[in-house]
């Protein structure tokens, strides 16, 4: 192969990828022959000269493609960048030295293996980015295959990506010999049965037997900023008479808009994360207007509550208050998973203990935004069977089409519908197996959602099992790294001890 075939093939595959971070009608398509693209050119090359150019091309991938959505700028973003190369270059490296020992066909499954391993592992790294750049994202859309998440969780969604990229790309190698025939026969048939199975939960997916009314509300456009907000929260903008007045204001918006939707039939009413910003002192009081509303008017308040304490060390509480048609609290959950950064800072961690609670509408759960970027967290859900979920959000625009698909995929895995308030983002509803109800988008200037959501929980084999599917790949990849090991010290043996050995 001419040397600069593969470098090509690098940076088409790396601009594919790139441009799937920043367009989710790239994404779909984009991710698969991105990869490949990416694989095929990396397997092109000497290993010396190969894996600077493979980190070049990958660092430039991830710096374009995620450029204004990591929450950090300036040299750290860069920083950032580089130690996210290091990580993505590892299951290239393991599938590359798996095949150099075992070339057979079996090898194809060493870089989804260990594609989902790195992906999964990252995902448990404390204060880490959760599963923000899972392959499995770009799937939005294709609700076939969306449907795998019930069963094995995105990963197995990153698996069926990243084995089409092995699989055709040894086949490649063999210019596509007969030989090649039986290998991607074999993925062709996983693939065509998983996504025949997703259409067929979809078709068969009962009518449900309640339906509600919700409507998400967000702040007016043009009272708080992003900033100001964070800046309120944390006490460096003081509660003055101007800006007390700007939170008055506020206050009105919320609950003048929640009596409107109540009055146009909502029984559900939400808010956005943090929206209800409010000094610790005067919650309570906010909490008992609320919960008269909800008595007069019979509908179900999920208050998006920002309370600022100032001077404490951590002085913001991010917290969700659910009030019922009788006036009660049903339940009250501060956020538990920060931010790495500011709210990690400044914010008052919870229980991490989702509540799971019984009401007219069945059982309703909830969690805060970047909480719901962990699926082992949020499986809580599921495992109490919730029949619907709230999920506050703050977002910012650059983030905003990804965050809402990464939604999608948990109503899936907890087999429970889901209401999405956001503010700077997009509000929207998602039904237990994924699909899309209703959304509107804050920057077009909406600031409220109304929606019908089908009631009802969808048992998953994941809220049983969790993360099973993840671990196993783990296993996998050691184990193919130990069998490639052996085989390279047999290799490396005389003659005649491998054949004492065999």
């Amino acid at each position: 192969m001419s040397p600069t075939k593969p470098l090509a093939w690098l940076a088409a595959g790396a601009l594919l990828l790139a441009l799937g971070l920043r367009l989710p009608e790239v994404a779909l398509p984009g991710a698969w022959l991105g990869l490949l693209f990416v694989l095929h050119g990396w397997r092109g090359m000497p290993v010396r000269p190969g894996l600077p150019s493979l980190a070049v091309a990958l660092y430039a991938m991830l710096a374009v493609g995620n450029r204004g959505s990591l929450p950090v700028r300036g040299p750290a973003y860069f920083a950032l960048v580089a130690a996210m190369t290091v990580m993505a270059l590892a299951p290239f490296v393991v599938e590359r030295w798996v095949r150099a020992r075992r070339p057979g066909p079996v090898s194809t499954l060493a870089f989804p293996l260990a594609l989902v391993a790195q992906e999964f592992l990252r995902s448990r790294v404390p204060n880490g980015p959760a599963t923000w750049g899972s392959l499995a994202y770009t799937q939005y859309g294709n609700l076939p295959l969306m449907q795998l998440a019930a069963l094995t969780g995105i990963w197995g969604i990153t698996f069926l990506v990243a084995w089409f990229a092995s699989t055709v790309d040894w086949a490649w190698e063999r210019g596509f010999e007969p030989g090649t025939v039986r290998p991607l026969a074999v993925y062709a048939g996983v693939l065509a049965a998983v996504m025949g199975a997703g259409a067929l939960r979809l078709a068969l997916a009962p009518s449900p037997s309640l339906t509600v009314r919700a409507a998400a509300v967000s702040l007016p456009h043009d009272l708080l900023a992003p900033g100001e907000m964070f800046r309120i929260a944390d006490g460096r903008l003081p509660v003055d008479a101007a800006v007390g007045a700007r939170l008055e204001r506020l206050h009105e918006w919320f609950f003048t808009s929640t009596e409107r939707e109540a009055r146009a039939g909502a029984r559900v009413v939400a808010w956005p994360e943090m929206n209800f910003l409010v000094q610790a002192d005067a919650e309570p009081a906010a909490i008992e207007r609320a919960r008269a509303l909800a008595a007069r008017e019979h509908v179900y308040i999920a208050m998006g509550i920002g309370a600022v304490r100032p001077g404490a060390p951590r002085p913001f509480q991010n917290k969700t208050v659910l009030v019922d048609p009788g006036g009660g609290v049903a339940y009250s959950y501060a956020k538990s998973l920060p931010v790495i950064g500011w709210e990690e800072r400044v914010m008052q961690r919870g229980d991490r203990r989702l509540p799971v609670v019984p009401t007219e509408l069945g059982r309703v759960s909830t969690a805060i935004c970047f909480e719901g970027d962990f699926p082992g967290f949020t499986r809580q859900v599921g495992r109490g069977a919730a029949d619907f979920w709230i999920l506050p959000v703050n977002d910012w625009e650059a983030i905003k089409r990804i965050h809402l698909a990464m939604a999608a995929f948990r109503a899936i895995e907890n087999g429970a519908p889901l209401l999405r308030p956001a503010s700077f983002g997009v509000s929207a509803a998602f039904d237990a197996y994924g699909r899309l109800l209703g959304a509107t988008d804050f920057f077009s200037g909406a600031s409220t959602l109304v929606v019908e959501i089908p009631m009802g929980a969808v048992p998953t084999v994941y809220a049983r099992v969790g993360d099973l599917f993840a671990w196993l790949c783990v296993a996998g990849t050691a184990a193919l790294a130990v069998q490639a090991a052996a085989a390279a010290r047999v290799a490396r043996a005389p003659s005649g001890a491998r054949a004492v050995t065999v």
